[in-house]
Formats: C-alpha cells, sequence, structure tokens
C-alpha cells in the first residue's frame, strides 16, 4: 500500500510542528549555516565586482609594454648597469603604426614640487602622449589636452587633475596660468574630469605634461612605460603579437614586458574566484554542523516514533513509503532552514552595506539558487541512514516497542 502526495506531505508537515521547538532548534542550525555562507560569499563576490571595476574604468582594451623582462627582472645591484634597452619615444611611435592599434602613449612619471598662484603642493606628475585620455577613457572638464606636436619640441604644456586644480587655484579659473614644475615653467591649458582614486593612487591630484619634458625633469633616459588601446573586439593577443614582433625588431631581443588588460582582468578574476570560494567553504562549515543536527533529531524521531512506522507496516504501507515520509521530513526541516538563512544572510549583507557604504556586497541569484540547493541535498543526505532504519524495522518489533 502507498500513502497519496498529500497524505504523505501532511504526514510530514504534521510530524515537523509536532515538536516545535526541537525542529525550529534543528533548522536555526541550517539557516546559520546557509546565512554564513551568502553574507561571505556576498562580501566576496562585491570586492570581485568593485576591483574589476576599478582595473575596466580605464578600459579593457589596454596593452601595456614595460621595460625588462619580467623573468629576468628585479632591481639590478647598486654600480653594474640594466641590460635592458630602454623604452623611448621613438618605439611609441613605432608602435602607433601597427594594425588595430587606436591610440598609443609613452609614460613616465615622477613626484616633484608645483607651484601656482601662490601655492606649493607636491604631488605626482605624469608624463604623457596626447592621446593618453584615449587610451584611458579620460574626460576633459575645460580646456583642452595636450597637443598633437613633435616629442623633441614639445611646448612647456601642462594639463591639471581636478583636485590639484582645487588646491592651487581654488574656484578661479586656471586656464593659461603659469605653474611652476620643478624648476621649469609650464602654461595651464586644462583641467581634467574627476576620475577618483585606483589601487590607493589619487589619479584627481596629479598633472600632466609632455613626457619628452617629464623626462627632463626627471632626468631619465627612458619611458616607464608606453600603453597602446586596441580596437574594441579585436583579439589582444594579436595585438600582443604584433608588438612582441616590432619591438624585438627595434631592440634585438625581448628585453621589455607585454601586459594585456584583458589577460590581467582574466587572471584577476580567477583570483578573486578563488577567494570568493575560499570564503564561502568558511562558512559551509556551519552547514555541517546543521547536517550532523538533522541526523540527530531524525534518529530520535526514529526512536520515539517506532510504534507508529509498526502500525504503518502492519496496515501494509511499503517501506519505500516509510523511508519516503522521514527523508520528507528532513528535507522540510532542511528547506525550511535554507529559507531562513537566505533572508537572514542577504539580510545581514545589507546592513552592513549600509553601515559601511565602502564595501561593496553582492548576491547573485545563482547563489541563493545553489545555497537553497545546498540546503536540500544536505537534509536529503542527513535523513538517509535514520530513514533507512525507520524502513528495516521489523513491525512486530515495532508495535511491541514502548
Amino acid at each position: 500500500m502507498s500513502i497519496p502526495l498529500s497524505d504523505g506531505i501532511h504526514l510530514c508537515i504534521r510530524s515537523v510542528t509536532a515538536q516545535r521547538l526541537r525542529s525550529f532548534l534543528t533548522l536555526l542550525g541550517i539557516a546559520v549555516g546557509i546565512a554564513s555562507v551568502i553574507l561571505l560569499t556576498s562580501i566576496g563576490e562585491g570586492i570581485h565586482r568593485f576591483v574589476l571595476a576599478e582595473f575596466s574604468q580605464f578600459g579593457t582594451n589596454v596593452i601595456g609594454v614595460h621595460p625588462g623582462k619580467v623573468k629576468t627582472g628585479g632591481v639590478p645591484p647598486s654600480g653594474f648597469p640594466t641590460s635592458s634597452k630602454p623604452l623611448s619615444l621613438e618605439d611609441a611611435r613605432a608602435l602607433a603604426s601597427l594594425p588595430h592599434v587606436v591610440a598609443v602613449t609613452p609614460s613616465t612619471w615622477g613626484n616633484a614640487e608645483v607651484g601656482g598662484n601662490g601655492r606649493l603642493r607636491r604631488t605626482t606628475v605624469y608624463g604623457v602622449g596626447p592621446a593618453m585620455i584615449k587610451v584611458f577613457n579620460i574626460a576633459l572638464r575645460v580646456g583642452q589636452f595636450l597637443p598633437s606636436e613633435d616629442a623633441e619640441s614639445a611646448r612647456s604644456l601642462v594639463v591639471l587633475g581636478p583636485k590639484l586644480k582645487n588646491e592651487l587655484f581654488g574656484t578661479e579659473n586656471a586656464l593659461g596660468a603659469r605653474l611652476r614644475i620643478g624648476t621649469d615653467q609650464f602654461r595651464v591649458i586644462g583641467v581634467l574630469e574627476p576620475k577618483g582614486q585606483f589601487l590607493g593612487i589619487d589619479l584627481d591630484d596629479t598633472a600632466y605634461i609632455p613626457a619628452a619634458r617629464a623626462m627632463e625633469i626627471f632626468n631619465r633616459d627612458g619611458l616607464n612605460e608606453i600603453d597602446l588601446a586596441v580596437e574594441e573586439g579585436y583579439p589582444a593577443a594579436k595585438v600582443v603579437a604584433a608588438i612582441k614582433e616590432r619591438m624585438m625588431a627595434r631592440h634585438g631581443r625581448e628585453d621589455f614586458t607585454i601586459v594585456s588588460q584583458e589577460e590581467m582582468m582574466a587572471t584577476l578574476s580567477n583570483i578573486l574566484d578563488v577567494l570568493t570560494m575560499a570564503v564561502g567553504a568558511l562558512g559551509s562549515i556551519s552547514l555541517l554542523v546543521g547536517g550532523v543536527g538533522i541526523v540527530t533529531i531524525m534518529t530520535i524521531a526514529v526512536t520515539e516514533r517506532t510504534n507508529e512506522i509498526g502500525l504503518l507496516v502492519a496496515l501494509g504501507a511499503e517501506r519505500r513509503t516509510i523511508l519516503g515520509l522521514f527523508l520528507g521530513e528532513a528535507v522540510v526541516l532542511a528547506a525550511s532552514g535554507g529559507v531562513i538563512g537566505l533572508l537572514l544572510g542577504i539580510g545581514l549583507a545589507q546592513l552592513i552595506h549600509l553601515a559601511v557604504p565602502g564595501l561593496p556586497v553582492h548576491t547573485p541569484v545563482s547563489f541563493i539558487l545553489m545555497a537553497e540547493g545546498v540546503a536540500i541535498v544536505i537534509g536529503l543526505l542527513a535523513g538517509v541512514l535514520p530513514a533507512r532504519r525507520a524502513a528495516l524495522l521489523d513491525p512486530v518489533e515495532a508495535l511491541r516497542a514502548e
């Protein structure tokens, strides 16, 4: 004899509600575990998205060429010359003619005193090319960026970040004003839109001057890097191969390192995925505790309801029906605890975000479905042994039990 599904569900719910306190404590164990997993993975996923957004604010099609080979890189001992040929402005011009490269900017930087309007401030000064704003998706607030002109005869022009402009000129118009960088005089021709901070660097508290002038100020014989923007949608790997071929032809050997933002973000994403899974695994320890709780409660339930099981079997209930009833109870407990845990975890994540706006949290729907699925699976696994024990009880001995 098999029990109708509706009656089976009714029996499961009645069994769970008959011992309300015990059932609540059992599902609470699952709820705490699910809440821990959801909270930790929400924070991990939020940080994941935040970090990738920080990198992608400059576009996802940027390739950087750096002096020196990574595998032989490092700071050479004092007194020993480096074997790497410096990156030059000529290298940047040569790379600009490659197919599918839409913009190139040489880059060098240093720290210098910047004075203007009777005020003095020490900040970062970048030496770049006219295409820098196109390579890194930077917008102008007012004025213009560095004009296209011969690098060796570049004029003493400067573009300010918004924070540096406010520190030196306040609300006054800075266009056309004279600015001293180091010992040289520059004329302000533009102010950039705010860009914020990137990895602890305040991009708004900066000054941008022609790369050739920066190399003179900082007494450099080469560039820190050359950055290229590639056509959207075109494989970065093909452009990397073309850059490598062109640079080796110019330098005679591979004494440079090429890093594509696409490759860097993929690597970074993999690392962040591992970290998210690691914190989720830590939270899942609570789920194991909840599973042990279900095993304990269901074992006690089988012992307490031996007479009921014997009566059902004596009336013709199949053993698989008994198995299904006890598995159903375990699943109801686990699923209910999972729902409570989801609500608790998402709620705590949002409360933390409200309390600490700088800490991003994000809970994907896939995480929610996965967490509830895990709760149900734990209920099934935890209920198997007690349910099997119940199904295998001898009906005569079960009816005799007290």
